[in-house]
């Protein structure tokens, strides 16, 4: 028996936590999860399925931030230009050694205040990193100053086009294909909160996509599947 359909919707949760799990897991368009599904004999407009991602992404994002292990003491900070709506934002983004996603934040401004307000943010979350990993930019090191809990951090400057950073510049990439699959992001928080949950199951199916062997790649991936359905279970 299938569980009754969460706030009202007609669909029951097991197939909105299916639908939203596709679109943020794979470079996928609305159209394309509506092709999926269909094939499944579920039809759905891609109406329907944006609606669903604007309702359910910011809470599952939630649950799956609470569930996240503590993360690494050496934190990878580095920033990408994007576009949201033809206008330039910068998109901050902090891993720790292990590439697991810390946090990531849209931003217009590249400057002192702009780094001050992520890390803030970050150490509202994680503890002090014990050495913090940025390229030249030199709003880092002024931000880093100027915050007093951070004055036992090490801060290392790495150079950019020697791939120092690598770490970071691969984590990018997913959003990138992300953005493609959307031919841009069109509204700040829309995308906002679109980037929060993508980094969760990012993380959340980080060890599955590693160099192990099979069946270790297979109860990584299982123990990623089981999560993810408590987490629905906890948001239905």
């Amino acid at each position: 028996m299938t569980d009754p359909a969460p706030y009202r919707h007609r669909f029951p949760m097991t197939i909105i936590q299916h639908a939203v799990w596709l679109y943020h897991r794979f470079p996928l368009s609305y159209r394309d999860v509506q092709e999926l599904l269909h094939q499944r004999g579920i039809q759905i407009s891609h109406e329907t399925l944006r609606e669903w991602c604007i309702k359910f992404g910011p809470l599952f994002a939630e649950e799956l931030r609470h569930r996240e292990p503590r993360r690494g003491s050496r934190w990878h900070l580095d920033e990408v230009c994007t576009s949201v709506d033809g206008v330039r934002h910068w998109l901050w983004r902090a891993v720790d050694e292990q590439g697991f996603v810390l946090d990531i934040l849209l931003q217009r401004h590249r400057d002192t205040e702009a780094a001050k307000t992520f890390l803030t943010r970050l150490l509202g979350e994680y503890d002090v990193p014990e050495v913090i990993h940025t390229d030249q930019l030199r709003s880092y090191g002024a931000a880093i100053r100027e915050l007093s809990s951070l004055a036992g951090a090490d801060h290392q400057q790495v150079i950019s086009t020697a791939r120092c950073n690598n770490i970071i510049e691969q984590e990018h990439r997913s959003t990138r294909r992300q953005e493609r699959s959307q031919q841009g992001f069109r509204r700040r928080k829309r995308a906002q909160e679109f980037l929060n949950l993508h980094a969760r199951i990012t993380n959340l199916h980080h060890d599955s996509r590693t160099s192990v062997c099979a069946s270790t790649r297979r109860q990584n991936q299982k123990q990623a599947f089981q999560t993810w359905f408590s987490v629905a279970a906890g948001v239905a």
